[in-house]
């Protein structure tokens, strides 16, 4: 299938993301990528490629969402399992095999969030044994997307992401984190390296026994393909083994590989006739002329440096400027005495910005750095601000050839980019006044609801006090009137005891007899008066007293022994007659009348009638 015409406005914003990010996305098939892009300016409602590239311009912060988009990272824990059960049963016994105890490496190149790369730590750690994984095995696994490069660094997936794998091998290689996640466990962690590498501009992982390289390829174009494939054949060892996706064929390239087993899409690398890196780097898979190549750069080539609209200076690998563009002649005043001097004696590598860190930082990563927005206060006050491009120049076999520093003037986007923060910090400021009038007016609204709602409290604490009041009043009122009616009655009664005490007073006095009343403890509770003139001793010195205390002429332990068998018998009437002595000396006869006084059930006292004669 043909690619279809090339969009300049598209192949400018490529371009734009190739030089102003460092992601390579020209060799990708232009339909599916069109698609991608499209999609994404959907979803910001720009209208066009090129008023997309000034959207991107505008707002950095795009980049990550357009390349989360273009990069699709599908993937799961042993996808295709036919393919995964090649890999088990055949391809890595064979593999430990040929190897013996020797180092293993692995690469699993466009890793995505990990899932190959641990399966691949999973299959070898149960084949070997955890103790002989962790000594011989190095898995690299690399891909071009930080965000996902981060995710599977963290190793930690959802329950959902999980599928694919047996319970044998989520009980064996996992941790549970909680509920919904899971983690590699750390043995395997240990041995799995991961890292950027771009499979289109960087150099390959060398000396690879075991390649996985699937569902990576087929979003490429064939001549991108090629390239790509020329450079997982010189990462290998010989013999070394290719792991491609379900959806990938290399039909096209028989003289870099042999299948071993093409429906599941593995496959053993051929060794060239002439093993030399430049025929594994070359842009096809046709062999190239052969070229007396002289040691001087061709005028051509210098021609086409020198007119490059980019300042761009070249510096060799021992650290000298080899060439320079027309516009850095211009933007740093450079003359042709400069080509061959030092560059660290130039000015230029250390003013505007420090650039010579970041040559070595480059050639040691062999990986493009970036210094970005450098400030320059140019003669004549003009101030110009500078993204720089530090890329290593690498020759075919790996080695450093050397610099290439590339100066874009990103002053507008600078000057937009510093109004629009501009803008959002206004914006910002009016948001938080405006937050904070509403949370003061939330809180004014809240204390006014407090408040009421305190009244209302305070409302009904008082309806409560009140009713409590009315009812103490009423229950005080019912007790007063209660307490009346009961004082009304005691009066009554005290009046009438009163009264009937007169009363019997009256008739004990009248009495020419002596009545004594002795209780069941044998103590006086009645003495009258005839009693206190027979025998001389007054009611309230007598009442009280137990009998057999009486000092008088009566024969009180007699009268005791009487008292007590009246108490014994309960009931009925004793009398006896007790010779005695009154208050006067006179001898007389006591005939002494014992009766019980019956209380309630039983005798609780007695009445003794004491009618003396003289004798």
């Amino acid at each position: 299938m043909t690619e279809p015409e090339l969009d300049p406005q598209f192949e400018a914003l490529l371009r734009y993301l190739k030089e102003g990010r460092g992601f390579d996305f020209t060799g990708y098939k232009r339909t599916s990528l069109m698609r991608r892009v499209s999609r994404r300016m959907e979803d910001v409602e720009v209208p066009g490629f090129d008023e997309y590239l000034d959207f991107l311009q505008v707002h950095p912060e795009e980049f990550t969402p357009l390349f989360n988009t273009i990069l699709i990272n599908v993937t799961s824990f042993f996808r295709d399992p036919e393919a995964w059960d090649q890999l088990t049963t055949q391809i890595v016994p064979e593999l430990l095999l040929r190897k013996e105890a020797e180092p293993i490496r692995v690469w699993s190149a466009g890793c995505a969030a990990g899932q190959e790369a641990y399966g691949l730590a999973m299959v070898l750690a149960e084949a070997l044994g955890i103790d002989e994984f962790r000594k011989r095995v190095k898995i690299y696994a690399t891909d071009v997307d930080d965000e996902a490069l981060a995710q599977a660094r963290a190793s930690t997936y959802a329950t959902r992401d999980l599928d694919g794998l047996s319970p044998e091998r989520l009980e064996r290689h996992f941790d549970r984190v909680d509920d919904t996640r899971f983690t590699i466990v750390k043995e395997l962690r240990r041995n799995v390296i991961f890292g950027r590498n771009d499979l289109v501009q960087d150099a390959p992982i060398s000396r690879i026994d075991l390649l996985a390289c699937r569902n990576t390829l087929m979003y490429f174009n064939g001549e991108t393909q090629a390239r790509m494939l020329q450079r997982l054949h010189f990462a290998l060892v010989p013999d070394g083994v290719l792991f491609l996706g379900k959806a990938e064929t290399l039909l096209t390239h028989g003289g870099l590989f042999t299948p071993i087993d093409g429906r599941r899409r593995f496959f053993r690398k051929v060794a060239l006739r002439q093993p030399n890196t430049r025929e594994v780097f070359a842009t096809t898979g046709r062999p190239e002329p052969v070229v007396d190549v002289q040691p001087d750069i061709s005028r051509l080539q210098r021609e086409a440096l020198a007119a490059n609209p980019l300042p761009i200076v070249v510096v060799s690998s021992t650290g000298h400027v080899a060439m320079v563009t027309q516009e850095a002649d211009k933007l740093f005043g450079l003359t042709d005495r400069d080509i061959g001097r030092p560059f660290q004696d130039l000015e230029m590598s250390f003013r505007p910005a420090e650039l010579r860190s970041s040559l070595i930082q480059a050639t040691k990563e062999r990986r493009t750095q970036w210094v970005r927005d450098v400030e320059w206060l140019r003669a004549g006050g003009e101030r110009t601000w500078l993204d720089v491009q530090v890329t290593p120049l690498m020759d075919v076999d790996g080695s450093a050839l050397g610099i290439s520093l590339a100066f874009m003037d990103v002053s507008r986007y600078k000057l937009l980019h510093d109004d629009l923060e501009h803008a959002n910090r206004q914006l910002a400021t009016a948001y938080e006044q405006l937050q904070s009038s509403g949370e003061e007016l939330e809180t004014t609204n809240e204390e006014r609801q407090s408040t009421i709602e305190e009244l209302e409290t305070t409302n009904e604490e008082l309806q409560s006090t009140n009713e409590e009041l009315e009812t103490m009043n009423q229950e005080l009122q019912s007790m007063n009137d209660e307490l009346q009616s009961s004082t009304d009655v005691q009066l009554d009664r005290a009046a009438d005891v009163d009264t009937r005490n007169v009363f019997i007073e009256a008739v004990l006095g009248s009495l020419q007899t002596g009545i004594v009343v002795v209780s069941s403890d044998l103590r006086v509770r009645e003495w009258s008066p005839w009693a206190e003139e027979q025998w001389g001793i007054r009611s309230d010195e007598a009442v009280g007293r137990v009998v057999s205390d009486l000092d008088i002429g009566l024969p009180v332990d007699d009268i005791e022994k009487l008292v007590t068998s009246v108490l014994r018998e309960g009931s009925g009437r004793i009398e006896r007659v007790f010779d005695a002595v009154n208050r006067r000396g006179r001898t007389v006869h006591v005939r002494v009348s014992a009766t019980s006084l019956l209380d309630g059930g039983g005798a609780d006292s007695v009445v003794l009638v004491l009618d003396s004669r003289e004798g």
